[in-house]
Protein backbone atom coordinates (compact mmCIF):
# COMPACT_ATOMS: atom_id res chain seq x y z
CA UNK A 1 0.00 0.00 0.00
CA UNK A 2 1.46 2.90 -0.76
CA UNK A 3 -0.21 6.59 0.36
CA UNK A 4 0.73 10.08 -1.55
CA UNK A 5 0.10 12.90 1.21
CA UNK A 6 0.26 16.43 -1.33
CA UNK A 7 1.44 19.25 1.12
CA UNK A 8 1.59 23.00 0.55
CA UNK A 9 2.58 24.07 4.12
CA UNK A 10 5.40 22.26 5.24
CA UNK A 11 5.00 23.08 9.20
CA UNK A 12 6.59 20.28 11.39
CA UNK A 13 3.48 20.34 13.29
CA UNK A 14 0.95 19.85 10.48
CA UNK A 15 3.39 17.09 8.88
CA UNK A 16 3.74 14.96 12.54
CA UNK A 17 -0.21 15.45 13.08
CA UNK A 18 -0.60 14.06 9.56
CA UNK A 19 1.98 11.09 10.26
CA UNK A 20 0.86 9.68 13.20
CA UNK A 21 -2.97 9.98 12.11
CA UNK A 22 -2.22 7.82 9.21
CA UNK A 23 0.08 5.47 11.38
CA UNK A 24 -2.48 5.20 13.74
CA UNK A 25 -4.75 4.55 11.45
CA UNK A 26 -3.11 2.44 8.54
CA UNK A 27 -0.29 1.00 10.63
CA UNK A 28 3.14 1.07 10.19
CA UNK A 29 2.63 -1.69 6.94
CA UNK A 30 1.99 1.40 4.70
CA UNK A 31 4.52 3.16 2.68
CA UNK A 32 4.10 7.83 2.82
CA UNK A 33 5.33 9.54 0.12
CA UNK A 34 5.34 12.88 0.83
CA UNK A 35 5.06 15.66 -2.07
CA UNK A 36 5.30 19.00 -0.93
CA UNK A 37 5.02 22.52 -3.07
CA UNK A 38 4.81 25.65 -0.56
CA UNK A 39 4.38 28.01 -3.30
CA UNK A 40 0.92 27.27 -3.89
CA UNK A 41 -0.34 28.02 -0.76
CA UNK A 42 2.06 31.45 -0.65
CA UNK A 43 0.42 32.07 -4.01
CA UNK A 44 -3.23 31.29 -2.81
CA UNK A 45 -2.40 33.50 0.06
CA UNK A 46 -0.54 36.72 -1.54
CA UNK A 47 -3.75 36.29 -4.46
CA UNK A 48 -6.65 35.73 -2.34
CA UNK A 49 -7.67 32.79 -4.58
CA UNK A 50 -6.36 29.61 -6.16
CA UNK A 51 -4.83 30.85 -9.24
CA UNK A 52 -4.42 28.68 -12.46
CA UNK A 53 -0.73 27.93 -11.73
CA UNK A 54 -1.46 27.36 -8.26
CA UNK A 55 -3.91 24.73 -9.08
CA UNK A 56 -1.81 23.20 -11.95
CA UNK A 57 1.17 22.48 -9.44
CA UNK A 58 -1.65 20.70 -7.49
CA UNK A 59 -2.61 18.72 -10.07
CA UNK A 60 0.96 17.93 -10.99
CA UNK A 61 1.89 16.83 -7.39
CA UNK A 62 -1.33 14.49 -8.27
CA UNK A 63 -0.21 13.21 -11.51
CA UNK A 64 3.40 12.73 -9.64
CA UNK A 65 1.91 10.41 -6.75
CA UNK A 66 -0.22 8.30 -9.18
CA UNK A 67 3.32 7.78 -11.53
CA UNK A 68 4.97 6.72 -8.22
CA UNK A 69 2.52 3.82 -8.05
CA UNK A 70 -0.02 5.67 -5.36
CA UNK A 71 -3.09 4.00 -4.34
CA UNK A 72 -4.54 6.46 -2.42
CA UNK A 73 -3.72 10.51 -2.71
CA UNK A 74 -4.46 12.74 0.49
CA UNK A 75 -5.06 16.38 0.04
CA UNK A 76 -4.01 18.11 2.97
CA UNK A 77 -4.32 21.53 2.18
CA UNK A 78 -7.74 23.55 3.03
CA UNK A 79 -7.38 25.81 0.50
CA UNK A 80 -7.03 23.84 -2.25
CA UNK A 81 -9.58 21.78 -1.30
CA UNK A 82 -12.06 23.30 -4.08
CA UNK A 83 -9.31 21.86 -6.45
CA UNK A 84 -9.13 18.29 -5.00
CA UNK A 85 -13.07 17.98 -5.97
CA UNK A 86 -12.65 19.28 -9.26
CA UNK A 87 -9.58 16.30 -9.88
CA UNK A 88 -12.39 13.65 -8.33
CA UNK A 89 -13.63 12.87 -12.18
CA UNK A 90 -10.22 11.92 -13.02
CA UNK A 91 -9.43 10.12 -9.66
CA UNK A 92 -12.25 7.99 -10.50
CA UNK A 93 -10.91 7.43 -14.34
CA UNK A 94 -7.32 6.55 -13.27
CA UNK A 95 -8.93 4.45 -9.64
CA UNK A 96 -6.56 6.46 -7.70
CA UNK A 97 -8.91 7.74 -4.96
CA UNK A 98 -7.96 11.81 -4.25
CA UNK A 99 -9.39 12.50 -0.09
CA UNK A 100 -9.69 16.14 1.37
CA UNK A 101 -8.49 16.03 4.75
CA UNK A 102 -11.32 18.51 5.82
CA UNK A 103 -14.89 17.05 3.90
CA UNK A 104 -15.08 14.53 6.43
CA UNK A 105 -14.75 16.85 9.41
CA UNK A 106 -16.99 19.52 7.96
CA UNK A 107 -19.83 16.82 7.84
CA UNK A 108 -18.89 15.69 11.06
CA UNK A 109 -19.36 19.83 12.09
CA UNK A 110 -22.95 20.05 11.02
CA UNK A 111 -24.00 16.48 12.29
CA UNK A 112 -23.16 18.07 15.82
CA UNK A 113 -24.58 21.94 15.33
CA UNK A 114 -26.15 24.40 13.87
CA UNK A 115 -24.13 27.22 14.57
CA UNK A 116 -20.54 26.48 13.63
CA UNK A 117 -17.14 28.71 13.94
CA UNK A 118 -14.62 28.82 11.50
CA UNK A 119 -11.66 28.87 13.02
CA UNK A 120 -8.49 30.18 10.49
CA UNK A 121 -5.35 32.44 10.47
CA UNK A 122 -5.65 33.22 6.68
CA UNK A 123 -8.81 34.66 4.78
CA UNK A 124 -7.74 32.15 1.32
CA UNK A 125 -8.77 28.87 3.96
CA UNK A 126 -11.74 30.85 5.49
CA UNK A 127 -14.01 30.90 2.31
CA UNK A 128 -13.13 27.20 0.77
CA UNK A 129 -14.05 25.97 4.28
CA UNK A 130 -16.94 27.41 4.51
CA UNK A 131 -18.37 26.41 0.97
CA UNK A 132 -17.51 23.15 1.80
CA UNK A 133 -19.77 23.18 4.88
CA UNK A 134 -22.55 24.77 3.17
CA UNK A 135 -22.14 22.18 0.70
CA UNK A 136 -22.14 19.17 2.77
CA UNK A 137 -25.27 20.84 4.86
CA UNK A 138 -27.15 21.00 1.57
CA UNK A 139 -26.16 17.30 0.94
CA UNK A 140 -28.03 16.48 4.86
CA UNK A 141 -30.97 18.75 4.18
CA UNK A 142 -29.78 20.98 7.19
CA UNK A 143 -29.31 24.58 7.74
CA UNK A 144 -26.72 25.94 9.22
CA UNK A 145 -25.37 29.69 10.46
CA UNK A 146 -21.48 29.93 9.88
CA UNK A 147 -19.40 32.40 12.23
CA UNK A 148 -15.98 33.67 11.00
CA UNK A 149 -13.07 33.37 13.67
CA UNK A 150 -10.14 34.20 11.50
CA UNK A 151 -6.75 35.19 13.56
CA UNK A 152 -4.67 37.30 11.48
CA UNK A 153 -1.12 37.72 11.74
CA UNK A 154 -1.10 34.12 13.47
CA UNK A 155 -0.02 32.37 10.69
CA UNK A 156 3.99 31.17 11.12
CA UNK A 157 3.71 31.74 15.50
CA UNK A 158 5.09 29.48 17.47
CA UNK A 159 3.15 26.65 19.13
CA UNK A 160 3.20 28.22 22.17
CA UNK A 161 1.85 31.75 21.09
CA UNK A 162 -0.19 30.02 18.74
CA UNK A 163 -1.79 28.30 21.39
CA UNK A 164 -2.47 31.31 23.47
CA UNK A 165 -4.14 33.10 20.30
CA UNK A 166 -6.25 30.30 19.46
CA UNK A 167 -7.52 29.81 22.74
CA UNK A 168 -8.51 34.00 23.32
CA UNK A 169 -10.19 33.36 19.56
CA UNK A 170 -12.21 30.36 20.57
CA UNK A 171 -13.61 32.16 24.25
CA UNK A 172 -14.55 35.06 21.64
CA UNK A 173 -16.46 32.85 19.48
CA UNK A 174 -17.87 30.40 21.83
CA UNK A 175 -20.83 31.70 23.73
CA UNK A 176 -22.53 31.84 20.36
CA UNK A 177 -21.73 28.38 18.48
CA UNK A 178 -22.15 24.89 18.76
CA UNK A 179 -18.92 23.65 17.11
CA UNK A 180 -15.51 25.02 16.78
CA UNK A 181 -13.88 23.57 13.83
CA UNK A 182 -10.27 24.33 12.52
CA UNK A 183 -9.82 25.28 8.97
CA UNK A 184 -6.48 23.85 9.07
CA UNK A 185 -4.73 20.83 9.64
CA UNK A 186 -1.64 22.87 11.36
CA UNK A 187 -4.35 23.69 14.05
CA UNK A 188 -5.06 20.49 15.26
CA UNK A 189 -2.76 20.08 18.34
CA UNK A 190 -4.80 22.66 19.86
CA UNK A 191 -7.70 20.81 19.58
CA UNK A 192 -7.72 19.26 23.36
CA UNK A 193 -7.36 22.09 24.64
CA UNK A 194 -9.66 24.45 23.06
CA UNK A 195 -12.40 21.50 23.80
CA UNK A 196 -11.57 21.65 27.45
CA UNK A 197 -11.24 25.50 27.80
CA UNK A 198 -14.48 26.21 25.87
CA UNK A 199 -16.82 22.81 26.48
CA UNK A 200 -17.13 22.64 22.88
CA UNK A 201 -17.68 20.28 20.49
CA UNK A 202 -14.35 21.07 18.36
CA UNK A 203 -13.13 19.17 15.37
CA UNK A 204 -9.93 19.57 13.61
CA UNK A 205 -8.66 17.65 10.58
CA UNK A 206 -6.18 15.43 10.65
CA UNK A 207 -7.85 12.46 12.60
CA UNK A 208 -11.23 12.48 9.90
CA UNK A 209 -8.79 12.99 6.88
CA UNK A 210 -6.50 9.51 7.80
CA UNK A 211 -9.40 7.35 8.59
CA UNK A 212 -11.09 8.47 5.13
CA UNK A 213 -7.82 7.44 3.72
CA UNK A 214 -8.51 4.34 5.84
CA UNK A 215 -11.76 3.79 4.70
CA UNK A 216 -10.33 4.31 0.35
CA UNK A 217 -8.14 1.79 1.50
CA UNK A 218 -10.59 -0.72 2.29
CA UNK A 219 -13.21 0.12 0.01
CA UNK A 220 -10.13 -0.88 -2.47
CA UNK A 221 -9.21 -4.46 -0.54
CA UNK A 222 -6.10 -3.06 0.02
CA UNK A 223 -6.88 -2.95 4.30
CA UNK A 224 -9.02 -5.07 5.76
CA UNK A 225 -12.03 -3.79 7.68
Amino acid sequence: MKIGICYTSTTPELIDLVNQELTGNIGPGAEYQSYQDPTILSEVRDSHYVTPGAAARLMGMYVSAINDGADVILNVCSSVGEVADSAQDFARFTGIPVVRIDEEMCRDAVRHGTRIGVMATLSSTLKPTKNTLRRVAREMNKRIVLIDGLIDGAFGLTPEKFSAVMSAKAKELAPDVDVLLFAQGSMAYCEQQIAGETGKYTVSSPRFGAAEVKKALQAKGLLKN
